[in-house]
Protein backbone atom coordinates (compact mmCIF):
# COMPACT_ATOMS: atom_id res chain seq x y z
CA UNK A 1 0.00 0.00 0.00
CA UNK A 2 0.98 3.55 -0.36
CA UNK A 3 1.97 5.60 2.42
CA UNK A 4 -0.02 8.89 2.87
CA UNK A 5 1.61 12.22 2.78
CA UNK A 6 1.16 14.87 5.49
CA UNK A 7 1.19 18.33 6.47
CA UNK A 8 2.56 18.73 9.75
CA UNK A 9 1.48 21.52 11.54
CA UNK A 10 3.84 23.93 14.29
CA UNK A 11 0.56 24.95 17.09
CA UNK A 12 1.24 27.99 18.38
CA UNK A 13 1.91 31.10 15.93
CA UNK A 14 0.29 29.06 12.66
CA UNK A 15 -2.73 27.35 13.68
CA UNK A 16 -3.55 29.47 16.53
CA UNK A 17 -2.37 33.14 17.95
CA UNK A 18 1.18 33.19 19.64
CA UNK A 19 0.51 34.47 23.28
CA UNK A 20 4.03 33.24 25.33
CA UNK A 21 2.80 30.39 26.92
CA UNK A 22 -0.85 29.14 26.15
CA UNK A 23 -1.87 28.09 29.43
CA UNK A 24 -5.39 28.87 29.57
CA UNK A 25 -8.20 27.86 27.06
CA UNK A 26 -9.26 31.98 27.08
CA UNK A 27 -6.00 32.83 25.16
CA UNK A 28 -6.57 30.16 22.24
CA UNK A 29 -7.44 32.00 19.36
CA UNK A 30 -7.63 30.50 16.05
CA UNK A 31 -5.65 32.45 13.06
CA UNK A 32 -8.79 32.52 10.51
CA UNK A 33 -6.78 31.27 7.79
CA UNK A 34 -6.49 28.45 9.58
CA UNK A 35 -9.80 27.12 9.11
CA UNK A 36 -10.06 27.23 5.30
CA UNK A 37 -5.98 26.16 5.23
CA UNK A 38 -6.71 22.99 7.43
CA UNK A 39 -9.89 22.35 4.94
CA UNK A 40 -8.16 22.12 1.96
CA UNK A 41 -5.47 19.59 3.67
CA UNK A 42 -7.93 17.28 4.44
CA UNK A 43 -9.46 17.54 1.00
CA UNK A 44 -6.63 16.96 -0.77
CA UNK A 45 -5.79 13.13 1.19
CA UNK A 46 -2.65 13.98 2.98
CA UNK A 47 -2.90 14.45 6.88
CA UNK A 48 -2.88 17.11 9.20
CA UNK A 49 -0.64 16.67 12.28
CA UNK A 50 0.48 18.68 15.06
CA UNK A 51 3.82 18.86 15.92
CA UNK A 52 4.86 21.26 18.95
CA UNK A 53 6.97 21.58 21.70
CA UNK A 54 5.42 22.56 25.23
CA UNK A 55 8.14 23.03 27.47
CA UNK A 56 5.52 24.93 29.45
CA UNK A 57 5.04 21.23 31.06
CA UNK A 58 8.49 21.10 32.25
CA UNK A 59 9.06 24.72 33.53
CA UNK A 60 5.75 23.67 35.45
CA UNK A 61 3.33 26.63 33.84
CA UNK A 62 1.11 23.96 33.29
CA UNK A 63 0.40 19.92 32.92
CA UNK A 64 -0.06 17.53 30.34
CA UNK A 65 -3.51 17.16 30.93
CA UNK A 66 -3.77 20.89 29.87
CA UNK A 67 -1.85 20.38 26.85
CA UNK A 68 -4.42 17.56 26.13
CA UNK A 69 -7.17 19.73 26.69
CA UNK A 70 -6.12 22.65 24.59
CA UNK A 71 -5.82 20.22 21.39
CA UNK A 72 -9.36 18.95 21.98
CA UNK A 73 -10.83 22.86 22.50
CA UNK A 74 -8.33 23.26 19.60
CA UNK A 75 -10.06 20.26 17.61
CA UNK A 76 -13.36 21.46 18.83
CA UNK A 77 -13.04 24.96 17.40
CA UNK A 78 -11.79 23.90 14.03
CA UNK A 79 -14.50 21.02 13.49
CA UNK A 80 -17.16 23.80 13.65
CA UNK A 81 -15.70 24.77 10.41
CA UNK A 82 -15.06 21.36 8.91
CA UNK A 83 -11.72 20.90 9.34
CA UNK A 84 -9.90 19.00 11.31
CA UNK A 85 -6.77 17.74 12.60
CA UNK A 86 -5.62 13.79 12.15
CA UNK A 87 -3.00 13.97 15.23
CA UNK A 88 -0.95 16.09 17.77
CA UNK A 89 2.70 14.93 18.87
CA UNK A 90 3.93 17.55 21.45
CA UNK A 91 7.22 17.18 23.55
CA UNK A 92 6.79 18.09 27.21
CA UNK A 93 10.51 18.56 28.00
CA UNK A 94 13.10 21.09 28.28
CA UNK A 95 17.26 20.24 28.52
CA UNK A 96 17.55 23.00 30.99
CA UNK A 97 14.63 23.77 32.85
CA UNK A 98 12.17 22.54 35.11
CA UNK A 99 12.19 19.05 37.15
CA UNK A 100 12.60 14.99 36.43
CA UNK A 101 11.28 13.76 34.07
CA UNK A 102 10.81 16.74 31.84
CA UNK A 103 13.84 17.98 32.14
CA UNK A 104 16.31 16.24 29.94
CA UNK A 105 17.71 16.00 26.65
CA UNK A 106 15.29 14.16 24.16
CA UNK A 107 15.16 13.24 20.67
CA UNK A 108 11.38 14.83 20.70
CA UNK A 109 11.92 18.32 21.12
CA UNK A 110 12.77 19.99 17.95
CA UNK A 111 14.79 20.92 16.24
CA UNK A 112 15.39 16.93 16.43
CA UNK A 113 12.95 15.14 14.72
CA UNK A 114 11.95 12.46 16.90
CA UNK A 115 8.46 13.56 16.34
CA UNK A 116 8.12 13.39 13.03
CA UNK A 117 9.82 10.14 12.81
CA UNK A 118 7.34 9.00 15.41
CA UNK A 119 4.45 10.15 13.57
CA UNK A 120 5.66 8.56 9.92
CA UNK A 121 5.67 5.38 12.04
CA UNK A 122 2.50 5.53 13.89
CA UNK A 123 0.16 6.80 11.11
CA UNK A 124 2.48 4.94 8.30
CA UNK A 125 2.95 8.39 6.70
CA UNK A 126 5.51 9.22 3.57
CA UNK A 127 8.08 11.73 4.91
CA UNK A 128 9.42 12.60 1.46
CA UNK A 129 6.64 13.52 0.02
CA UNK A 130 5.62 15.96 3.34
CA UNK A 131 5.53 19.36 4.38
CA UNK A 132 6.17 21.30 7.70
CA UNK A 133 4.79 24.27 8.15
CA UNK A 134 6.27 26.27 11.25
CA UNK A 135 6.82 29.70 12.36
CA UNK A 136 10.43 28.99 14.05
CA UNK A 137 13.98 28.14 12.36
CA UNK A 138 13.57 24.95 14.85
CA UNK A 139 10.57 23.96 13.01
CA UNK A 140 12.43 24.26 9.39
CA UNK A 141 15.73 22.34 11.57
CA UNK A 142 13.60 19.58 12.20
CA UNK A 143 11.69 18.75 9.00
CA UNK A 144 15.07 18.93 7.08
CA UNK A 145 16.63 16.43 9.71
CA UNK A 146 13.93 14.32 8.45
CA UNK A 147 13.80 15.12 4.96
CA UNK A 148 10.52 17.32 4.71
CA UNK A 149 10.28 20.65 3.03
CA UNK A 150 9.54 22.99 5.78
CA UNK A 151 7.46 26.55 4.94
CA UNK A 152 8.21 29.51 7.11
CA UNK A 153 5.30 31.72 7.90
CA UNK A 154 5.30 35.37 9.32
CA UNK A 155 2.24 34.68 11.61
CA UNK A 156 3.88 33.96 15.00
CA UNK A 157 7.62 34.14 15.58
CA UNK A 158 8.13 34.25 11.78
CA UNK A 159 7.92 37.68 10.61
CA UNK A 160 10.20 38.54 13.81
CA UNK A 161 12.51 35.97 13.08
CA UNK A 162 12.67 37.72 9.41
CA UNK A 163 13.67 41.13 10.78
CA UNK A 164 16.33 40.11 12.90
CA UNK A 165 18.04 37.19 14.24
CA UNK A 166 14.65 36.71 16.35
CA UNK A 167 14.30 33.84 19.41
CA UNK A 168 16.46 31.51 16.78
CA UNK A 169 19.40 31.63 14.66
CA UNK A 170 19.19 31.04 10.91
CA UNK A 171 21.83 28.49 9.95
CA UNK A 172 22.56 26.66 6.81
CA UNK A 173 20.40 23.91 8.35
CA UNK A 174 16.95 25.29 9.35
CA UNK A 175 16.19 27.25 6.38
CA UNK A 176 12.41 26.80 4.48
CA UNK A 177 12.07 25.55 1.28
CA UNK A 178 9.24 29.04 1.39
CA UNK A 179 8.70 31.93 3.21
CA UNK A 180 4.61 32.31 3.45
CA UNK A 181 2.18 34.78 4.87
CA UNK A 182 0.18 32.70 6.65
CA UNK A 183 -1.12 29.05 7.10
CA UNK A 184 -3.22 29.34 4.17
CA UNK A 185 -0.80 30.90 1.86
CA UNK A 186 1.42 28.18 2.96
CA UNK A 187 -1.24 25.16 2.11
CA UNK A 188 -1.62 26.59 -1.51
CA UNK A 189 1.69 26.68 -1.96
CA UNK A 190 2.11 23.04 -1.13
CA UNK A 191 -1.17 22.07 -3.20
CA UNK A 192 0.51 23.56 -6.48
CA UNK A 193 4.32 21.92 -5.33
CA UNK A 194 2.71 18.63 -5.84
CA UNK A 195 1.26 19.23 -8.77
Amino acid sequence: MKKTAAVFLDRDGVINEEVGYLDSLDKLKVIPAAFEAIRLINQSGMKAVVISNQAGVAKGLFTEDFVKKANRHLQTILSRQEAYLNHFYYCPHHPLEGEDPYRKVCECRKPAPGMLIQAAQDLDLDLQQSYFIGDRFNDMEAARKAGIRGILVKTGYGSELLQDDGPDKPKPDNQPDFVAEDILDAVRWILKDRM
